[in-house]
């Protein structure tokens, strides 16, 4: 079992900066992909970013603004959100791929224009 802790998200203005972190435990032996996603209110779970292996993917709206990484010394997978929008505003949530699916319980980001 995976266990999943996120934290970093704030109140920013339009144009500022967060960096999230996603801290996992458990049996995360061999877990190689990793996600952010995102739920903006009334809308659904949506992807922001992804890394499988070596293999990094980005939404269009925040390629170019959002970096994920990962630190595998800290067992972390963390999200720099730079030039934040209103519309980057929701609650965002680390997630592993299965067999090791598992879901933090998010950590809010509010841009204010």
């Amino acid at each position: 079992q995976v266990q999943l802790v996120e934290s970093g998200g704030g109140l920013v203005q339009t144009g500022g900066a967060l960096r999230l972190s996603c801290v996992a435990s458990g049996n995360i032996d061999g877990i190689d992909a990793m996600a952010w996603y995102r739920q903006a209110p009334g809308k659904q779970r949506e992807l922001v970013a992804n890394m499988i292996g070596n293999n990094i993917k980005y939404i269009d709206p925040v390629a170019g603004r959002f970096v994920i990484s990962r630190d595998n010394a800290k067992k972390a997978l963390n999200l720099q959100l730079n030039d934040l929008k209103p519309e980057d505003t929701g609650v965002y949530y680390c997630h592993t791929y299965p067999p090791y699916k598992s879901w933090g319980q998010g950590t809010q980001v509010t841009v204010s224009s």
